[in-house]
């Protein structure tokens, strides 16, 4: 308990930025939004990451489970796009193996990327059954958010690719997030997107029942790609991605020790993504 003061007494102000009174409250939520960008921002530069590959799937799938063989070929997929990303030309860390940071599909990719070595990113969330970050996240790239929109911002514009193995609702959420934004061209760049384990995916998403409503139309469904074992994975991912890194919107190699955004676009703007 702090000391009583005697009447009267004056009291040291605080700087705003270090009253934590206020950094926890109502008004100090648009501090508490920019941070979880200018935080994650900042430790990826000094890591000099410039793009990765992000995993999704469920956070309740275990090794000897019903679903194990996903968690065992995450984990392989994972290892094998870590050892091919460090034989990448260039400076900065390029198709680094990124996850949600929690247990299940997660923590596969996450360990099968320190397995064979590699730097590799946890975007891990606060929920009310609390998620604890797997320890195979590389130190200084262990991410904690509050808000689910931030997270979703550092899944979507550092990814080049992205791989979707089983999940629930946030797996569903996460994947069609990317799929919309893929679908309207909001970023100037592709991501290449894997759907992994085909027969659960047709089960639970009947994708041709969306085309023959007319929800989707058939061009929609070439913006996903179904793979069902690591070897087909990292072939499609070797063969859809360029080996260079993505250039800026002026069309300049980008500096290799930033990340590569990939900036969204305004209706108006041109083909070339300029604007």
């Amino acid at each position: 308990m702090a000391p009583k003061l005697p009447a009267g007494a004056a009291v040291d102000p605080v700087v705003a930025y270090r009253d934590q009174d206020f950094l926890d409250s109502d008004d100090g939520r648009p501090l508490r939004i920019l941070a979880e960008y200018l935080a994650p921002l900042r430790a990826l530069r000094e890591q000099e990451v410039r793009d990765t590959i992000v995993f999704f799937g469920s956070s309740r799938i275990v090794p000897d489970g019903p679903l194990g063989r996903y968690y065992a070929e995450a984990r392989e997929l994972a290892r094998a796009i870590t050892a091919w990303s460090m034989t990448l030309e260039g400076q900065a860390h390029r198709r680094i193996v990124c996850s949600g940071g929690g247990p299940g599909i997660m923590e596969a990719a996450n360990r099968g990327a320190r397995e064979a070595g590699g730097r590799t990113i946890g975007l891990n969330i606060g929920l009310p059954r609390e998620q604890r970050p797997n320890p195979y996240i590389t130190p200084g790239l262990s991410f904690e958010f509050h808000y689910f929109f931030m997270r979703k911002l550092w899944f979507a514009h550092t990814a080049c690719a992205l791989v979707a193995f089983p999940g629930g609702f946030g797996t569903l959420d996460e994947m069609f997030e990317i799929l919309t934004l893929q679908q309207t061209a909001k970023l100037d760049r592709k991501i290449l997107m894997l759907l992994y384990g085909e027969a659960y995916w047709r089960e639970i998403v009947d994708f041709d029942a969306l085309v023959r409503h007319g929800m989707v139309s058939p061009e929609d469904l070439k913006l996903f790609t179904f793979v069902d074992d690591p070897t087909a994975a990292l072939r499609a991912l070797q063969a859809g991605l360029s080996p260079s890194a993505p250039p800026t919107l002026s069309g300049e190699p980008a500096p290799t020790s930033t990340p590569a955004f990939a900036p969204s676009r305004s209706p108006d703007d041109d083909d070339d993504g300029e604007g």
